[in-house]
């Protein structure tokens, strides 16, 4: 259910600005974009998992909240990104 080591790891080589840049919010956006993922998966054969569905709903209004960071910040980073992960808006 949780994301592996090295899938967390490729993620951020893939999304990382920088060498060892792991706090940018592309990073931190893909990072959520996979656990929020996972939990999805994880709900379709544990449909009354409350306590995980509040989780989902904090880190779903995590990404949204750091994409609103970057879309004020930089707006092509922005849109590259939701391009890159396939997030629609």
């Amino acid at each position: 259910m949780s994301i592996t080591i090295e899938r967390k790891a490729e993620l951020i080589k893939k999304f990382a600005q920088t060498k060892g840049d792991t706090g940018s919010p592309e990073v931190q956006v893909a990072i959520l974009s996979e656990r929020v993922s996972n939990l999805t998966e994880h709900f379709k054969t544990h449909k009354k998992d409350n306590h995980s569905r509040r989780g989902l709903l904090k880190m779903v209004s995590q990404r949204r909240r750091l994409l609103d960071y970057l879309k004020g910040e930089n707006e092509a980073r922005y849109q590259a990104l939701i391009k890159e992960l396939g997030l629609r808006r």
